[in-house]
């Protein structure tokens, strides 16, 4: 059965034309509508148009903010890095060791390496702040002892976490995957970020505590300003969730706010995964009553337009109230044997992010399931 066309956007005629040369581009066959045979030139708002099947694929393009720079006539974009490897940021916690497991084997599914990253924070000693400046910023040889003592343990702790590795790779419970350690000296959160944007790993796969974090409250957990700003997938394991490799990975729980980001996300997801049998659930969170039909019915909708494009997969969804909302999503997650749960993470501004932390965040602390961010 052929593919109906659907509207992707409505522009002037000019950029229509330079949209449609980009979809081609990236093998999209599109088409432009409405345009004034006479004098095209003039036509204002004109529909570009697409198979539905291309959707997905059309749709990234178009949330790229430089689609429509003039760059994009004349030379070709700057191909960003190629995914070659698994990070795991590790603090030689248990959590860190848990996250091997995953990340390990995850690695060896994809055909990629693993890097292993520390990040240790070694203080400045400043004597005091007064005029004189008389060996300002210069540690003292006590402090100096203390340093080296700091850059000691680390090498030590990285050395035994190797051996460890090594032995499980040669017991046959991690598969024979080439790694790599990295040790970089600064904030964690603000060092695992930075890498993710230079280097472009896969994914990132870390605990969702560390090593002195027992009692950490929300803010300030390197996890959660990871999930928050990261430009891979992160894949978070919360302390108390069961040893599970990426095979065990079959129910998934995928958070939707009716935003075409989402379709994005999961079309990206897919394709990262595309080897997963997996079953999905739409989860939409009702905030309002009288818009309780219509979600029911939009849900029903997205089932539909995703067993079309994924025949392969199994999708089912389902409306969660807002009122007790955390312990509502926990008896689903429960009841239905959730394995992983989705969500992805849109830019937000500061504001936002300090006094109203999103649904990663919340989740990432209260739920002893494994929580998936998608980009």
């Amino acid at each position: 059965m052929e593919d109906k066309l659907i509207t992707l956007a409505i522009l002037t005629y000019s950029k229509a034309q330079i949209l449609q040369s980009v979809l081609e581009n990236e093998g999209i066959e599109s088409y432009i509508h409405n345009v004034n045979l006479i004098q095209p030139v003039i036509s204002s708002g004109v529909r570009v148009r697409i198979k539905e099947s291309d959707l997905p694929q059309a749709l990234k393009i178009i949330e790229s903010s430089s689609w429509l720079s003039s760059e994009i006539l004349h030379e070709e974009s700057p191909a960003s890095p190629k995914a070659s490897h698994v990070l795991i940021p590790i603090d030689f916690s248990p959590y860190s060791l848990k996250a091997c497991d995953f990340g390990f084997r995850v690695a060896a599914k994809m055909h990629v390496d693993v890097v292993l990253l520390h990040v240790h924070f070694t203080p400045i000693y400043i004597p005091s702040l007064q005029y004189s400046t008389d060996n300002f910023g210069i540690p003292s040889i006590e402090n100096a002892a203390n340093m080296r003592s700091i850059m000691e343990t680390v090498h030590k702790e990285m050395e035994d976490l190797a051996k460890i590795i090594d032995k499980k790779i040669e017991d046959g419970i991690y598969p024979k995957v080439k790694y790599t350690c990295l040790l970089r000296e600064g904030v964690p959160e603000e060092e695992i970020l930075s890498y993710a944007r230079h280097e472009n790993p896969l994914i990132i796969v870390m605990g969702t505590r560390g090593e002195h974090q027992e009692n950490l409250e929300l803010i300030g957990s390197v996890t959660a300003e990871v999930i928050e700003r990261s430009p891979v997938f992160v894949y978070a394991i919360p302390e108390q969730a069961p040893s599970k490799s990426i095979e065990d990975i079959h129910k998934v729980a995928l958070f939707t706010s009716f935003d075409q980001r989402d379709l994005i996300a999961f079309d990206s997801l897919i394709k990262t995964f595309k080897d997963n049998q997996f079953e999905i659930t739409f989860i939409h969170i009702n905030s309002h009553e009288e818009k309780r039909t219509w979600n029911e019915i939009t849900l029903a909708g997205i089932k539909e337009y995703f067993k079309k494009q994924y025949p392969q997969l199994e999708f089912d969804y389902v409306a969660v109230d807002e009122s007790h909302l955390l312990n509502n999503i926990d008896q689903f997650i429960q009841t239905n044997k959730i394995d992983v749960i989705c969500t992805s993470n849109y830019k937000r501004n500061i504001f936002a992010r300090l006094f109203n932390p999103s649904m990663a965040r919340k989740m990432l602390f209260h739920s002893n399931t494994p929580l998936l961010i998608i980009k």
